[in-house]
């Protein structure tokens, strides 16, 4: 759902009680779009160019968190308005699940907003705004119970509830997945700490805060299962292996490949692709490995490919910051994964701010693709690909040796790719005003790039 509606009386810190209830239709609606956000000239221009600034960053993230609460909000909304066709049982512990994310908020608000803005929570309030009405939704509205557990962990708040996992399940945004037999689970929550006591009085017992570390924890007869995320090194990024909605229902491209399961994920293969692909980028370019650490807050390994197919990585459209991708060969391959996928979460952010494009049917040829493309996919392909341009650049003459003469081989190619999209998009009637000033400043910074030997930013 696109533009919700905020509750017009927020609480302190930005979420408010659960309203009463109003005579209002039970389905929502469409809702039209509030007006966007202005964006300061100077951010766009360097949104364009693709410099890493951390006052984009902040921009971004502000963006992304107004975004979060306004779908959380167009929840409240749809749910007071279906309240006559809810089961009451479903209404009740939404209204208590609210509480509990507004107690979480008082308590601290900056621990609610990063489980609020982590990408599996986007993912999820996605799903349940796209629920029919009816049991789908009903079903939907669970979560923001494990939202809201998660919250409150992360906030260090004294909570005790009881929660019926029907699939046997409980993941919490950013933290981690509990497992156990079907049935009601008694969580209680202090300081951080989670004591989980299942319908048959086992007991796991996890040591704050918000139980970290990774690994798999099991009660003493094996019933119960605590999976936390692998932190990875260097920043707060998470190799999140356990969340359902960390890759859509359909898979991923063409093959639709799905999430690599535990214990298939490979983490201490992935921190240490991390640490040195963060290395390299930190020696090649300084602000656009701050960049990545700043905007990238979780990455999903994906199962890998049949047949030895090219590696696949992508960024979803509801979860930006979420890097979905296979293990790359090695620290160079990650780092220009990284650059690529942070430039599609820089522009899904954009467009919810400020729209680039209007919907058009028309399909064009890109270098990096073997099937045509509509606008909006040649404007993430070109984007993404002018950064790497930016960094293929410095890497020519950067401190590792084993990559400059790849970045210049990919330098050469991708920069002709990238001149064919940029004229294909300067010709489109698809583009946005907005749109098309955005592009001509992309085209502005490629032609400097073919003649600066280190681009500023």
């Amino acid at each position: 759902m696109r533009g919700p509606v905020p509750d017009p009386a927020p609480g302190p810190a930005g979420l408010g009680p659960v309203p009463d209830p109003a005579p209002v239709p039970a389905a929502l609606g469409p809702v039209p779009d509030p007006a966007p956000a202005p964006v300061p000239p100077e951010i766009l221009a360097a949104l364009a160019r693709t410099r890493p600034l951390p006052a984009v960053s902040a921009v971004l993230r502000g963006a992304l968190h107004a975004r979060r609460m306004l779908l959380l909000k167009s929840l409240l909304v749809r749910v007071d308005r279906a309240r006559g066709v809810l089961p009451a049982a479903v209404r009740r512990r939404f209204e208590d699940d609210w509480t509990l994310l507004e107690r979480a908020e008082r308590t601290d608000a900056a621990a609610v907003r990063a489980v609020l803005d982590y990408p599996t929570t986007g993912a999820w309030l996605a799903a349940a705004l796209a629920a029919p009405d009816g049991p789908d939704f009903a079903d939907g509205l669970a979560g923001l119970g494990a939202l809201a557990v998660a919250a409150a962990l992360r906030a260090g708040c004294r909570f005790r509830t009881t929660r019926t996992l029907p699939a046997g399940t409980l993941p919490l945004p950013g933290i981690g997945l509990l497992r156990c037999a079907r049935g009601p689970v008694r969580l209680s929550g202090r300081a951080g700490a989670l004591r989980i006591t299942d319908g048959s009085g086992r007991t796991l017992l996890l040591p704050g805060p918000a139980p970290a570390g990774p690994g798999t924890r099991w009660s003493a007869d094996g019933a119960l299962a605590w999976s936390a995320l692998h932190p990875l090194p260097g920043g707060t990024a998470v190799l999140d292996d356990v969340d359902p909605h960390r890759v859509p229902a359909g898979g991923i491209g063409p093959a639709a490949l799905p999430a690599a399961e535990r214990p298939y994920a490979d983490p201490a293969a992935w921190a240490a692709r991390w640490r040195d692909a963060h290395a390299l980028l930190a020696a090649t370019h300084p602000a656009r490995a701050a960049e990545t650490l700043a905007l990238v807050r979780a990455v999903v390994p994906l199962a890998p490919s049949a047949g030895g197919a090219p590696p696949v990585s992508a960024t979803v459209r509801t979860a930006p910051g979420a890097v979905l991708a296979q293990l790359p060969a090695d620290r160079r391959e990650l780092a220009e994964l990284l650059v690529h996928e942070t430039h599609h979460t820089k522009l899904a952010v954009l467009d919810e701010l400020v729209p680039l494009w209007r919907p058009g049917g028309s399909l064009h040829r890109v270098g990096w693709r073997r099937d045509p493309r509509p606008v909006p996919g040649v404007l993430q392909g070109a984007y993404a690909h002018l950064a790497l341009l930016d960094l293929w650049g410095r890497a020519r003459t950067g401190p590792a040796r084993s990559w400059r003469r790849r970045a210049a081989e990919r330098f050469e190619v991708c920069r002709e790719q990238v001149a064919e999209a940029l004229s294909v998009l300067a010709e489109s009637d698809e583009l946005t005003p907005c749109g098309r000033e955005f592009v001509r400043r992309m085209g502005s910074h490629h032609a400097h790039l073919g003649t600066a030997a280190h681009p500023p930013g």
